[in-house]
Parts: C-alpha cells; structure tokens; sequence
C-alpha cells in the first residue's frame, strides 16, 4: 500500500485539477451567455466602467510612459554592442504594440481590478450577501459578473491602445533628448516599421486579458469559502490564475500570428 501512495496522490491532484479546470470553464461559459442581460443593469455598468477604465488609466499611463523610456534606453544599449543603434525606433514600436503595451496593460488590471473585484465578491459571499441576491431572485453572475466582462472587452483595449501611444511617446522622448535622435526621422521610421498586424495583434490581446481578468476574479469570488480567511484565498486565488492565464495567453496569441 505504502509503495501506491504516490500514484494515489497523483491521481487524487489529477482528478482535482480537472474538476477545477471544469468548474471554471463552466463559470465562464455562462458569464458569457449572460453577457446580453448585463444591458438591463446601466448602474453596474457605468460602475465597473468608473474603476476599470477611469481610475485604472492613471497608473496605466505612467506605466507605459517609463516602459517605453526604459525599453529605448536598453534596445539602444544592446544595439550599441553590434552598432546597430539606428534600429531604436523600430524595434521600440513592435515592442511596444505586440508585447509590452498589451502584456504591461494587462497585469496592471490583473494587480488592481482583478484583486479588488475577487476580494468585494469574496466579501460578499462570506457575508451571505450573495445569498441574499439569490433569494431575492436576482442572479449574481448576471448582476455582478457580466457587467464587469461588458466593460471589460469595450475598456481594455481602450486602455492598452492609451498605453500603447504613451509607450511610444515615452521611448521617443528619451530618444530625442538623450539619444541623439532626430524627432521627425524617428517617427517616421517607427510609423513605416509598424503593420496594421501588429495593431490589430495588440487589441485581441488586450480584448483576451481583459476577459481574463474579470472571469478570473469573478470565479474566485463567488466560490471563495466561508470566513475571513476566504477572502484572502480568494482574492490570492484570482491574481495568481489571472497573471498566469494572461501570459501564457500573450504566449498563444503571439505564437498564433508568426
């Protein structure tokens, strides 16, 4: 018996993984239907809208500003190696739009929306507020969950296309003033590198991670378990499956286009 003990747990983590995996591709599938039926509810809407897009674009913003910075500076130092410093502004354009704008957008929704969406639902499930929507024969997912997916697909690639032109406006900056090059010249050799691919690349991805992020948070909420330790698992929960799904999406979605 000692000797099947790892098979057992094998077996036993296999069997929970994908009951898991089962529960939440559920979950999603009927966020996805009640998509048409969060119309009836402009309050929660024009809510999730207020945090999603509005308060999240500050952050977002400075983000993609110093990424674009930062991202000039070493593609410049590298290029320095091989004396391939010319290659700046293309290299920082596709950079920006295919990988880091979406990606960085992304993870910053996952830090700040996807966390605190979890820890409000988790909260509200531990208290039996859930429940009482329930009673009162209002449907959560439809309620709570689906006008934050509405937003999320119309707000994510609003918010990624913003930090995408900053990204670009912060790599131009540091190239213009601190790298000798020349601001026209630099534009346009970004603007003929890029392809109307890249762009449309950078919308599904901030369309895919924005789906992402609110069903994760919504999954984790709604099935978080009774106490206050609940809300934290859950919050952990949703963050942690939300950053992973995110990337090993930016992953799929890059590798679907080469």
């Amino acid at each position: 018996m000692q000797a099947l003990m790892p098979v057992a747990l094998l077996g036993r983590g296999t069997l929970g993984l994908v009951a898991r995996i089962g529960r939440a591709t559920r979950f999603s599938l009927a966020t996805l239907l009640r998509l048409p039926a969060a119309l009836r509810h402009p309050g929660q809407i024009a809510r999730a809208g207020w945090q999603l897009l509005w308060q999240s674009l500050p952050i977002v913003a400075v983000t993609a500003l110093f990424t674009g910075a930062a991202l000039a500076l070493q593609i410049h130092a590298g290029g320095a190696r091989i004396a391939a410093q010319s290659v700046v502004p293309q290299i920082v354009a596709v950079g920006i739009l295919r990988e880091l704008g979406p990606v960085m957008v992304g993870l910053m929704i996952v830090a700040r929306f996807t966390s605190s969406m979890a820890a409000e639902l988790a909260t509200m499930k531990v208290n039996d507020e859930i429940a009482a929507l329930v009673t009162l024969s209002v449907d959560p997912v439809t309620w709570l969950v689906a006008p934050r997916l509405l937003v999320a697909v119309i707000a994510l690639p609003v918010l990624v296309l913003i930090g995408d032109i900053l990204g670009l406006a912060g790599g131009w900056i540091v190239a213009t003033e601190g790298l000798g090059f020349s601001g026209p010249a630099y534009v346009k050799a970004s603007w003929a590198f890029l392809t109307p691919a890249d762009l449309w690349l950078s919308m599904t991805k901030a369309l895919v991670f924005g789906i992402i992020a609110v069903l994760a948070a919504g999954h984790a909420g709604l099935s978080a378990t009774p106490g206050p330790a609940g809300v934290g698992a859950a919050t952990t929960r949703a963050v942690q499956a939300a950053a992973v799904l995110v990337l090993a999406a930016n992953v799929a979605l890059s590798a679907a286009v080469l």
